[in-house]
């Protein structure tokens, strides 16, 4: 048994090898595809790594209030950009106002507008964020590197005042101090007067690139609307998390006549609650992409039966020979199939080594930019891959195999 498996075994290697070309090219869709598979798993891995770590960066005893309803599996709608007009500020000092709500140390109000800022003859495309309440307290990682930051008397004003992120300082102002300068706003002059120190990509925004006045001066000056984007609420503690959420809840609700939840007009989220609902989307969006490049390993597997077809008529001669000797059917498509099998996974293996290494050099770029991003290879991965790449070798071999094993030795011995 071993001898006759070591036999068709330098079979196997000797028909592979006499064109290496042709088994080359015959492998490619196969390493394609299993390079293709590993290295966007990785990517995807990759991706989902920075996201958590940007969203986890707000801390674990946050919570966010935004306007519309949500179901467990997905975001309100005005996360998506419809206008929702539902939360307000009076809320927000609601909520803030002691022995109200149970563990609440501090409250940030937001209304986000996308604005063109000018300054001379320079312009900056990006994003008005009107806040009010504890803003330091809440984005933890904020410091000043030029000027100072909102008193609490400026935040709860209608003041036209301006801190501007590191990147729109450097893009409208380039070498010159931006302290005391006024730059433009739909025809609304702010008073630039502090500076952010880089802070780089904070969940799904970037400080850097955000322009920061108070609430009331972007609502009324720059919106005209009287709702909020977004409120925030920092907690004692993580413990304390579904209680203060259960509670906002319930305030909310009388607030805003609503009897049925059902009815809700607004989302309470914990940023544990997000990292979650995160995951679970990115999982689903790596498992798809890989899917589809799993593609490429069927078209891989339609160009080994067309060889291995092929290889039968070329070799119609050498199986009659084979046959007439003694050899039986199972060992001829043991044989073809063999040799199927041993495509798909010498291609399987030159496709896994360049999907990691593809998928290294990527983290390396992406590192070297300044992004914290990590380099995955999953067991998971490597296993789905090849063992694919072996599943499609037999399916695709078997029908070749069996051709040849059904070869009458009298007429392929004549077969010219």
């Amino acid at each position: 048994m071993f001898d006759n498996f070591l036999q068709i075994l330098k079979i196997v290697k000797r028909a592979l090898l006499v064109n290496k070309t042709r088994s080359f090219l015959t492998m490619l869709g196969i390493i394609i595809g299993v390079g293709a598979v590993v290295l966007i798993m990785s990517l995807g891995a990759g991706a989902q790594s920075l996201i958590l770590s940007q969203v986890d960066s707000f801390g674990g005893n946050l919570i966010g209030i935004l306007p519309g309803q949500s179901n467990e599996k997905g975001p309100p709608a005005s996360v998506f950009g419809v206008k929702i007009t539902t939360l307000k500020e009076a809320d927000a000092n609601y909520i803030k106002k002691e022995g109200n709500v149970p563990h609440v140390e501090s409250v940030v109000s937001y209304y986000d507008a996308n604005v063109s800022a000018y300054y001379q003859d320079r312009s900056y495309d990006g994003q008005l964020e009107g806040i009010a309440g504890d803003y330091l307290e809440v984005e933890k990682g904020t410091e000043i590197a030029q000027g100072r930051f909102f008193s609490t008397d400026e935040l709860n004003s209608n003041a036209g005042l301006a801190v501007l992120g590191s990147n729109v300082a450097n893009e409208l102002f380039l070498e010159e101090n931006p302290i005391g300068k006024r730059l433009k706003v739909k025809n609304r002059q702010l008073i630039v007067i502090g500076v952010l120190k880089p802070r780089g990509q904070s969940g799904f925004s970037n400080s850097d690139d955000g322009i920061f006045a108070p609430l009331k001066f972007v609502q009324k000056e720059i919106s005209g609307v009287d709702y909020l984007s977004a409120i925030r609420v920092a907690v004692s503690s993580e413990e304390n998390i579904d209680e203060t959420m259960e509670v906002i809840k319930i305030i909310l609700r009388e607030r805003h006549n609503i009897d049925n939840p059902a009815d809700d007009d607004f989302s309470v989220r914990s940023f544990a609650d997000a990292l979650e609902l995160i995951t679970s989307i990115t999982n689903a969006l790596r498992y798809f992409l890989a899917a589809m490049a799993a593609l490429s390993l069927l078209v891989g597997g339609i160009g080994i039966m067309n060889i291995m077809l092929v290889g039968v008529t070329e070799r119609t001669r050498e199986i009659g020979l084979r046959k007439a000797l003694g050899a039986t059917k199972r060992q001829i498509r043991f044989q073809f199939l063999f040799e199927s099998v041993a495509l798909t996974l010498v291609g399987g293996f030159i496709g896994l080594i360049m999907g990691i290494v593809l998928a290294y050099l990527t983290t390396v770029i992406v590192i070297s930019l300044g992004y914290d991003w990590a380099f995955v290879v999953s067991a998971s991965s490597i296993i789905l891959a090849v063992s694919v790449a072996a599943i499609i070798g037999i399916i695709f071999g078997y029908y070749p195999a069996k051709k040849a094993s059904d070869l009458n030795p009298i007429d392929a011995l004549h077969y010219e």
